[in-house]
């Protein structure tokens, strides 16, 4: 301070670089603080701080500072010395800002964590534009990104519904660790950013991914893989497709949980309903020790909304088999069903099943069934499922939750 404030002299780089690092020698913020104090006399005595990386003593100095203020936790603080640093002319073929970053193992370190730490702010705010340009300028920097930073951002970019985007990080993930500079992507991730495309219709990077995630981890996938998948084809109501999807879970020792049944379920409901396959398909759930849930049942009702007396048959068949799983749910004596078992009937049952009813008056009306034969066997299981709320065994339902 004397020399420059009091004698108004301009000492070397070195000066400053050398009383910075001892400062962050001792590795606690009270000195960590006099490195601030270092830069700004060293800016008081004419250096700039965005040309000084040109030199070894001036990334010395601005290498400090990083160090300084990741032991501050100053994020914005530490980022901005090697932005500075990125502007300093004459450290071709390097940048200025990669040296500085990797002057030393404690500056590389902190770079390192002020980077983790920005993009995981980022990520929490959703930001996903300000998390990739991060991810990028730790790779240009020389740092190497922790599993943990390439899921943060893959996942901020998924949330926001950035399949492209989402893709493209994923794919330079899998390319950096068949380099050995990363470790790979986890299954997991190959799932979100699948499903990502599929959220946005973008069906050609679905095929991509799942190519590279097969390329990657020798596989077709897991569980999630296959209900994504299975997903995309039950909006298309390729009933046929999803069935292919089902024989490989289980040719792969997949098993198929709830939600792949009732997924495969749902492409009953497109048009032309296909009540039938519905019927099958909860046979062969229950054949596999898998019980339907209350969603399961409301798409196979939804698929026999077909206006015809074989979707009525069914539909009633179907609610008779929901009141006997009900019954048996409620004698269990469990006191907890999540979404994926519980089947007491909700509000969307419950309309179904008045829309069935109607249906099926509809089909007496035409003449396709005897009234009286239809009012006293196939609307009997269908009005106990509308009028489910005033019965004993919706109270004792109740009463389990």
């Amino acid at each position: 301070r004397e020399m420059v404030v009091g004698k108004s002299l301009t000492p070397n780089l070195q000066v400053f670089a050398e009383v910075a690092s001892a400062c962050v020698a001792t590795k606690d913020a009270a000195n960590a603080e006099k490195v601030m104090t270092v830069l700004a006399y060293a800016k008081a005595a004419g250096y700039q701080l965005d040309n000084i990386a040109s030199t070894v003593d001036g990334r010395t100095l601005l290498a400090n500072g990083v160090i300084a203020a990741e032991l501050l936790n100053n994020l914005g603080l530490g980022l901005r010395f090697l932005t500075a640093a990125a502007k300093a002319q004459g450290c071709d073929p390097d940048r200025g800002d990669a040296l500085v970053s990797t002057h030393s193992p404690a500056a590389q370190r902190a770079s390192t964590i002020l980077h983790r730490g920005a993009i995981f702010k980022a990520s929490k705010d959703l930001s996903w534009q300000l998390s990739v340009k991060l991810l990028e300028l730790m790779l240009e920097r020389g740092l190497t990104p922790s599993p943990a930073v390439w899921t943060s951002v893959v996942n901020c970019c998924a949330k926001a519904e950035k399949s492209r985007k989402a893709t493209a990080m994923l794919l330079d993930w899998v390319e950096l660790s068949k380099q050995g500079r990363a470790d790979k992507p986890s299954l997991r991730m190959f799932n979100t950013v699948v499903n990502v495309c599929e959220v946005c219709g973008e069906e050609e990077l679905t095929i991509k991914v799942l190519d590279a995630m097969k390329a990657t981890h020798d596989t077709e996938g897991n569980l999630i893989t296959f209900n994504i998948a299975l997903k995309r084809l039950a909006k298309q109501g390729n009933t046929m497709l999803c069935e292919g999807i089902i024989v490989g879970m289980l040719q792969s020792g997949i098993e198929p949980s709830v939600v792949s049944y009732t997924t495969a379920i749902a492409a009953c409901v497109a048009e032309p309903k296909r009540s039938d396959i519905a019927v099958e398909w909860i046979k062969r759930m229950r054949s596999r020790r898998v019980q339907p849930n209350v969603i399961t049942y409301n798409t196979a009702f939804a698929s026999c909304l077909d206006g015809t007396l074989q979707g009525s048959q069914r539909a009633s068949q179907l609610a008779a088999e929901m009141v006997l799983d009900i019954q048996r749910q409620v004698d269990s004596g469990i006191l907890e069903m999540n979404e994926y078992t519980n089947i007491i009937p909700d509000f969307y049952t419950r309309t179904l099943a008045r829309q069935l009813m109607k249906q099926l008056k509809a089909n007496w009306e035409s003449g396709a069934i005897d009234k009286q034969v239809a009012k006293t066997t196939l609307r009997v299981p269908l009005l106990q499922l509308v009028e489910f709320m005033k019965t004993d065994l919706a109270e004792l339902a109740e009463k389990q939750k």
